[in-house]
């Protein structure tokens, strides 16, 4: 596969029909490693102006998916390895549920849709977490609203200790529901 770079956690396929595979995962994957946050994505959309946007996305266990929620916009996950709680928030931050998704082997749910704009986040379960993701484009920075309850990716420590409280509390919303996490 013939990938554009456009920076160290941005890759655009180039040709006109996108075929990835096994190769292509582990190539993501390995990028995620060296990325200053810990992720890193191959796009078969060719711009930001694009109406539906498409993407891998591998993503390590330590990186930081700020809560966050979408105006006027879908995504969908389909997990193709590893295993994931994409939690959701009310808007003081307390967890109102939890989606357990995992690759097909896992005996989870493999699929999401999120087309309500809801603060949300991912608990990565497995080391890696490489997910075939779908939004609406064109791509606004604007219509991601990052939650305020929430602490900025830049500050690590916070960052741990917060989402050693989100962990927390997926384990108890997890066990009010009849649920083991």
């Amino acid at each position: 596969m013939n990938l554009r770079r456009i920076n160290d956690e941005v890759f655009i396929a180039a040709e006109p029909i996108v075929r990835l595979g096994s190769d292509e995962v582990v190539f993501i994957k390995r990028q995620a490693e060296r990325s200053a946050r810990k992720r890193a994505r191959i796009c078969a959309h060719k711009s930001i102006d694009d109406t539906l946007h498409e993407m891998i996305i591998a993503m390590a266990a330590s990186s930081y998916i700020h809560p966050h929620r979408h105006v006027g916009t879908s995504e969908s996950f389909h997990i193709i390895e590893g295993q994931v709680d994409v939690v959701m928030f009310d808007e003081s931050g307390a967890v109102v549920d939890v989606i357990e998704l995992g690759d097909a082997r896992s005996g989870r749910r493999f699929y999401y849709r999120l087309d309500t704009s809801m603060f949300h986040t991912l608990l990565i379960r497995t080391d890696f977490l490489v997910v075939h993701e779908i939004t609406n484009g064109p791509f606004d920075r604007g219509r991601t609203i990052l939650a305020p309850f929430a602490p900025p990716e830049s500050d690590h420590l916070a960052v741990r200790r917060y989402m050693n409280g989100v962990s927390g509390a997926v384990a108890r919303h997890l066990e009010q529901n009849g649920r083991v996490g």
